[in-house]
Parts: structure tokens; sequence; C-alpha cells
């Protein structure tokens, strides 16, 4: 592998003159910058970023842990990072943790050992032992889509609002047996959004039946058994609300199942869009969150903190989501 010194060699300079041009610190003439920039082309040289971190305290990379990438909602706000961070120079290590707290507490670890400059954290779970950590290390760290009970930046969506406005929309169709399936009671954004279910309910004066809230994880075998589930319950319910897309297109492939149409048997509507190439029919009335815009929002703050800049108290932003009304519902 090429050194600094075999491009010196080669261009013709001293190697703090190399240095210098890929750092673009200091002055170089124009003839000598193109010297070395021909040189490094020539040899494949690629600078050892860890090293200018020891020197300048930065390793320019930060840490993206998530709970599922292979969910179209955490791709896209994997984009969202990734875009901000290039645009800055930053590259992205990217974790999945599965909803693992021990995946989690270990990418974080292997992070905090690898110096990135700072995180952007979907916690597993309510486990706060890894965002603790981070922060004690004193490497920023903004949370993203979920609420935690300790001061930390943080960039999420209005969960509960928009699990109302999507509870309301059935209500106005007419529906009065309205089963909610969602993801673990230890996610904030699940408990959020059975919230703005019950809340929708009890202010259209329809009794909250527990039986028909349903809580297990945030995948399609989840929604495929849940659904399962409630099909068997006594009068059955009309329709169905779903926490994520993933529970949903469980749902839809139990009510097929189970002989039942969408929306003719059962109205269904969800939380997170799904893009194009995953649409199914009948296509899905959804709450809608801004997912690139979160993974973007949640880099620019965390960039901002290693810059120095921002208020010192926690930032805390909440974007709203946008119903989008479609044939799933009736």
């Amino acid at each position: 592998m090429p050194t600094i010194y075999d491009v010196a060699e080669r261009a013709g300079v001293a190697p703090v003159t190399v240095s210098r041009v890929l750092n673009n610190s200091g002055y170089a003439s124009e003839a000598t910058r193109q010297r070395v920039e021909t040189a490094v082309a020539e040899l494949g040289y690629t600078p050892n970023r860890l090293a200018q971190g020891l020197r300048s305290k930065q390793t320019q990379t930060l840490g993206l842990v998530v709970t599922d990438i292979t969910n179209p909602f955490w791709t896209t706000v994997a984009r969202g990072v990734e875009d901000a961070a290039h645009l800055e120079g930053f590259s992205v290590v990217l974790c999945n943790t599965d909803e693992s707290e021990s995946k989690q507490s270990q990418y974080v670890d292997l992070l905090l050992q690898k110096q990135v400059d700072g995180f952007v954290l979907v916690p597993a779970g309510n486990d706060l032992k890894a965002l603790l950590r981070i922060q004690k290390r004193g490497v920023p760290v903004v949370v993203v889509d979920r609420r935690v009970p300790v001061p930390a930046d943080s960039v999420r969506c209005d969960s509960e609002t928009g699990a109302y406005h999507l509870t309301q929309h059935l209500l106005e169709r007419g529906h009065r047996r309205i089963a909610a399936l969602s993801g673990s009671r230890t996610v904030s954004t699940a408990t959020d959004r059975v919230t703005g279910y019950r809340r929708a309910l009890e202010d259209a004066g329809v009794p909250v039946d527990e039986r028909l809230i349903f809580h297990r994880s945030f995948t399609q075998q989840a929604g495929y058994e849940m659904t399962t589930a409630v099909v068997e319950v006594s009068p059955r319910p009309t329709a169905l609300f779903a926490v994520n897309n993933f529970i949903a297109i469980g749902a839809i492939r139990a009510l097929r199942a189970a002989g039942l149409r969408v929306p003719e048997d059962m109205a269904l509507v969800a939380f997170d869009d799904l893009p194009l190439t995953l649409i199914i029919e009948p296509f899905l009335t959804v709450a809608s969150q801004p997912a690139y815009e979160m993974g973007q929002r949640a880099t620019e703050l965390l960039l901002s903190r290693l810059a120095g800049g921002g208020e010192e108290n926690p930032v805390e932003i909440v974007l709203p989501t946008v119903l989008t009304v479609r044939s799933s519902s009736g």
C-alpha cells in the first residue's frame, strides 16, 4: 500500500507538502498541487483517516445504529443520514440491532473503540445503558424516532398525533370496533401510537376494548400473528390500526389467509408509507413520516454539536406526520 512518502517521492516534493495539498492547509503552488494530485492518482494512494483523526481528534466518521435496516423506513432514514454526513466530509458506519439490547451494546462499544466522532442512535427497547455510556464518554449523540427519559438531543415524529388522526379517520368511516396492532411496550413509538389510538376513541365516545389492543414486535410475522388473533375475537372488529408498515403487511397476509378482503371485510390503516416497489393492493392509508428528513436533521444537529455550535440544553425536534388516504380504509 503506497504511503505519503511514496507520493512525495513520485511528485518530487517533501512529505509535508503532500500533507498540505491533501488537507488543503497551507500554501502550495498550482503546479505543485497538480504534481501531488497526479502522483496520488497514479499510486492509488488513500489517506489514513484514522491517523489523521488522532492528530486532529476527529476520525470524520459517524456511527448510525438502527433497529431493522430491512424496513424501508429505516433505509430512508439511513440515506438521509449518509447524504447529510457526506456533504460535510464524514463517512457513516451502519449497525443493525434487531431491537436487541445485547447487539446494541456490542455495536456501541465497537464504535466507541473505533473512535467515531458521534452517534445517530435508535435505542433498542427501553435500554438506556448504551446511550448513557456514549454520553459518559463525552461523544455527541442524537436519538432518532424514540423518546428517552434522560436529557438528549433527539429528532422524532409526533407519533401520538399521527395515530390519533388515523384512528379518527376510521371512526369517520363509521367503524367502532377498531383493533390496534402494536410493537413492544418497551418502545416509546409503540406506546405513543396506542395512546393516540385510545385518545381518538375516547374523544369520539367509543369505549376502549382492551381485548383489541395487541403488543408484539414491529415485524411482518408479528402482524400476521396479531391479526390471526383479531379475527377470532367476537364480535369481530371491522378495522385494524397497524403501528408500522411491516405489521400492516403481515396483517394483510393473515386476512387473506382467513378469506377476508381489505377493505370490504376489514379496513386497514398504518404508520409509515412504503416505496413504490413494495406497494401492495389495496393501497394503504397511512400516516407517513418524513424519514429522509429525520435522518438529515439528526445528522445536521449532530454535526453542529461537533462544530461546537447550538444550544447548551438538549434539542428536541418533533416533525409532523401526513395522513394519506387510499383505498385500504374503504
